[in-house]
């Protein structure tokens, strides 16, 4: 998370403490899947929490390397996978179920081959203007449609969901996407995590009220 190890590592407090109290009010496996969105944001911001100590404390040096890479693969392999998974375990249109489907698999190959740079090629962290911008050293980073690529799996895959909520959960990442590309270009990566870490924390009202419909279209 940008700013500071603070702001990380209390936002990583707040979002585990809210995604395992979301676990715990789940019933059923879509739900308890959405419910470790801000968990698994919880460990991410956590790591950069971790990466802003080695940046800028020199006892903490020797994690800068293994924070570094365990924040990107957050970042910029999980996301694309679990988002579009999540949907489509509450997607019941057909069409929409294909789509997001295609979705997920677009996700899993832009994944797989950013970890294959990730593991060929460097990449390093350094702060400016209270942030950190990741270097990523490898041509599809700096691509010009590297963005897009991203987008479909990880934002487009709730957007077109058929479920309200789900879609506004969409149209929320989408705007901070903007957001993080348009005034933060250098340090979007970091700053994109950020909202999608305050984003995510809406999830456990998300699904109370998917429950209280649920029990009370079960009572009608």
């Amino acid at each position: 998370m940008c700013f500071s190890a603070t702001v990380s590592f209390g936002g990583a407090a707040v979002l585990s403490t809210l995604g395992i109290a979301s676990m715990a009010c789940s019933r059923t496996p879509a739900q308890r899947v959405l419910s470790g969105i801000p968990i698994v944001f919880s460990i991410q911001q956590f790591t950069e929490g971790v990466l802003w100590m080695a940046l800028q404390h020199p006892a903490w040096t020797k994690y800068e390397h293994i924070a570094t890479y365990g924040f990107l693969v957050f970042a910029q392999m999980v996301w694309p996978v679990y988002v579009p998974f999540a949907m489509l375990l509450f997607e019941r249109d057909p069409k929409l179920k294909k789509i997001i489907a295609g979705l997920l698999a677009t996700g899993i190959l832009l994944a797989s081959y950013i970890g294959y740079c990730l593991y060929q090629y460097p990449v390093s962290a350094e702060v400016g203007y209270h942030h950190i911008k990741y270097n990523l050293d490898f041509a599809l980073a700096n691509a010009w449609y590297y963005g897009l690529l991203y987008f479909l799996p990880t934002i487009l895959a709730s957007v077109i969901s058929s479920v309200k909520r789900l879609r506004w959960l969409g149209y929320l990442f989408f705007i901070s996407y903007v957001v993080a590309r348009l005034m933060f270009h250098y340090f979007e990566i970091s700053v994109w995590c950020f909202f999608g870490s305050l984003i995510s924390s809406m999830i456990i009202g998300m699904i109370w009220k998917f429950n209280k419909e649920s029990k009370l279209a079960a009572q009608s």
